[in-house]
Formats: C-alpha cells, sequence, structure tokens
C-alpha cells in the first residue's frame, strides 16, 4: 500500500502555479493582456471599421483570428496559470493576421486593409511575444533535493 500524496498537493507544482500567478499579477502582463484582447477584437472588426467588408473571404479570416485571439487574452488574464502553455499561440495568430491580406486568394490589396491587417497583427504578435516571456524565462535559484 502506498502513501504518497496526490499531485494536485505536490509542493513544486502549488510553486509553479505561484509562479504563474505573480507573473500574471504584474503590470506587464496585464497590459499585454489588455493588448492582445484589444488587438483582437481590431482585428475581428477592421472590416466594418475600414470598410472592407465587402472582401468576404478576408472579412470572414479577420473576424475568426480576431476573436479567437481576444478569446485567448480573456483566457489569459483569468487563468494564465492554466493557459499558459498556449501563449505561443497568439504570436503565430499576429503573423497570420500581417501575412493574410497578402495569402488569401482573391484579397484586393489596398492600403486599408494592409494597414489594418498589418497594424492589428504587429499588435497581437508582441503582446503575444510579452505573454510568453514570464513562462520561458529560467526560474530563480536552484531545485532543492
Amino acid at each position: 500500500m502506498s502513501t504518497s500524496t496526490p499531485i494536485t498537493g505536490h509542493p513544486d507544482l502549488a510553486e509553479l502555479r505561484a509562479r504563474y500567478d505573480r507573473a500574471a499579477e504584474t503590470p506587464t502582463a496585464q497590459a499585454a493582456d489588455g493588448a492582445i484582447v484589444l488587438g483582437g477584437l481590431f482585428i475581428a472588426l477592421s472590416p466594418w471599421i475600414a470598410g472592407f467588408s465587402g472582401v468576404g473571404s478576408l472579412a470572414m479570416n479577420n473576424f475568426v483570428t480576431g476573436l479567437a485571439t481576444a478569446v485567448l487574452g480573456l483566457c489569459f488574464a483569468a487563468a494564465f496559470h492554466r493557459t499558459h502553455g498556449i501563449a505561443w499561440v497568439c504570436p503565430v495568430l499576429g503573423l497570420w493576421a500581417i501575412l493574410s491580406v497578402f495569402v488569401i486568394s482573391g484579397t484586393a490589396i489596398t492600403a486599408t486593409t494592409v494597414l489594418c491587417n498589418v497594424i492589428g497583427g504587429a499588435v497581437v504578435l508582441l503582446a503575444g511575444l510579452a505573454t510568453m516571456a514570464p513562462s520561458m524565462m529560467p526560474q530563480r535559484g536552484g531545485r532543492r533535493a
């Protein structure tokens, strides 16, 4: 009969969750999460804000990409200790927003479509990289035996 403790009560796991909670409470992390949400909403609504909603495939792409980004930003803000593993998705979505205006066939490339996608995508890309930073930083102090 084993007397091992359940994983949920393991001290290393509790320390890791506390570390991510501290990282998520910093002003930088909160600003990055807010920028992801706002950038995502801008990408989602840009076809109607800037007036290129007639470009169906790009408008739908921006709507889906922007909503996914905004939802991820809300998840990071609400529970970073549970969602930090998918933080890499935001920079990918930001890069896709930048490139999609050139990649999606049938898109009439105008200054408005390029500016909206590049600005919105750059905000999401940079804020996504800032969100990834705490999970990529090495832990302070050594691991105790």
